[in-house]
């Protein structure tokens, strides 16, 4: 079975990208469709054993620099308690150089790129997801300690009788206490996460939940719509007739509204769903997006690396193992076999790069390199280009696509379309030869 040392143990440039997975929750949300389970503290404690082995074995992939970002998410983080952190971090420390995550920074330090790139502190970020009723005072001193310097809250909604609907048991006023305890710590950047379009949700019920949530003063907003994912209760109970989803018209006027109401507050839309003030974009998430390194550790966390030292060749791609069961039988025996088992991996196509750029670059506020993404194109697939620019034009000629200081980017307008005009210029680059994917995923 191919491990993730199959995907990072090549010449490639120093990984400064973190991602890290921890599966449990008290409850599992009938919306969601990440891995997360619900389970004892006995395999916890086994988790973070194995997860420290696993940060062991990628810690020389960083090539001994300054990690960058980190993210943990899950499942619930701040589920583990401030103990099984502070073992966590100590281990972390002595594993990788976190010495950007405590570099101090003000406003007046923003490195401002040329519009319109976002404007981003210049200094590590260390994120770990929160949810409102395990973010305790006691656990925001331990992660602050540990160099953790921005929250994610999960709110989801401040109205009752929607986060029933979601299956959601927290009280919306421990979202406050939470927000609190991450200042009261010295974690200076915190975000909150919300859903919209909820069954039986109105506009002004969205309304609220927008302005309670501006009034807690956070530095970041991400504001989802409901989507029914395969495989989750809350689409079974769809399909079972139990709610009607929202109409797609009102669906629409929320979109706008989320964005009237952020952007005249001083939160800039980044992304389609992301919005911050200048500086406190999501630096991780933007790696992402941007198609850059990061690596993974723990079940179901999926990596990116690139294939050599020229990024438009593509890169590997991977999904390690959704089941904690797998991955902890991965531990023990000789160093290799800390490396997680995967259920997927997929091997360099510099086309299915261009493409993810893309998807992914056509969803941020600052756009995709014309460039760079046509001479890709061009590289992965003779003929590309062409066909590439005749896609782009009507969309282009309409002002749905901006052209602008070599930049292609959506208008405001366009960003309610942007996975379908994504698609549809995707449809222009073609691979001439088949990637090998390695498939081994199971239902979980």
């Amino acid at each position: 079975m191919p491990t993730a040392r199959d995907a990072v143990d090549h010449d490639k440039p120093p990984v400064r990208a973190l991602y890290i997975h921890t599966p449990f929750c008290v409850h599992k949300c009938h919306y969601c469709d990440f891995y997360s389970i619900v389970d004892t503290q006995d395999r916890q404690e086994a988790f973070c054993d194995r997860l420290v082995h696993e940060l062991r074995t990628l810690a020389p992939h960083t090539g001994g620099l300054p990690l960058q970002t980190i993210f943990v998410g899950g499942g619930t983080p701040s589920l583990l308690g401030p103990q099984r952190w502070a073992r966590l971090l100590d281990a972390m420390a002595l594993l990788f150089d976190l010495s950007l995550m405590r570099a101090q920074t003000s406003t007046a330090d923003l490195i401002h790129h040329p519009s319109p790139l976002p404007p981003l502190l210049p200094i590590g970020e260390f994120t770990v997801e929160c949810n409102p009723e395990s973010a305790t005072a006691d656990l925001m001193a331990v992660l602050a300690a540990g160099g953790v310097n921005r929250v994610s809250v999960g709110a989801q909604s401040f109205n009752l009788h929607h986060l029933k609907t979601l299956e959601r048991w927290h009280n919306p006023d421990n979202v406050f206490r939470a927000i609190h305890a991450a200042r009261d710590a010295g974690i200076r950047r915190q975000s909150l996460d919300l859903i919209y379009a909820i069954p039986g949700q109105t506009l002004e019920e969205w309304r609220s939940d927008l302005t309670i949530a501006l009034s807690a003063g956070t530095t970041h907003l991400s504001c989802y719509n409901l989507t029914y994912e395969a495989n989750t209760a809350m689409t079974a109970r769809m399909n079972a007739g139990q709610f009607t989803p929202i109409d797609e018209e009102l669906e629409i006027q929320m979109f706008e509204l989320t964005h009237e109401m952020l952007q005249s507050s001083g939160l800039m839309r980044y992304e389609v769903s992301n919005y911050a003030l200048p500086g406190h974009e999501c630096r991780h998430n933007m790696a992402y997006w941007r198609q850059q390194q990061w690596l993974a550790a723990g079940p179901s966390a999926s990596g990116h690396v690139y294939a050599s030292h020229d990024s438009l060749d593509g890169g590997f791609r991977w999904k390690q193992t959704p089941r904690l069961g797998d991955y902890l039988a991965g531990s023990g025996g000789p160093e290799a076999s800390w490396y997680s088992p995967l259920a997927d991996l997929e091997k360099p196509d510099p086309a299915r790069a261009i493409r993810e750029r893309l998807m992914t670059g056509l969803r941020l506020a600052e756009g995709i390199d014309r460039a760079a993404i046509l001479e890709g194109a061009e590289r992965a697939s003779p003929g590309s280009m062409d066909r590439l620019l005749a896609r782009a034009k009507p969309y282009l000629d309409r002002g749905l696509l901006i052209d602008a200081q070599g930049r292609w980017r959506l208008s405001d307008v366009a960003m309610l379309r942007a996975d379908g005009i994504a698609a549809d210029l995707m449809r222009a680059v073609v691979s001439h030869k088949t990637t090998n994917v390695n498939s081994m995923d199971r239902s979980v």
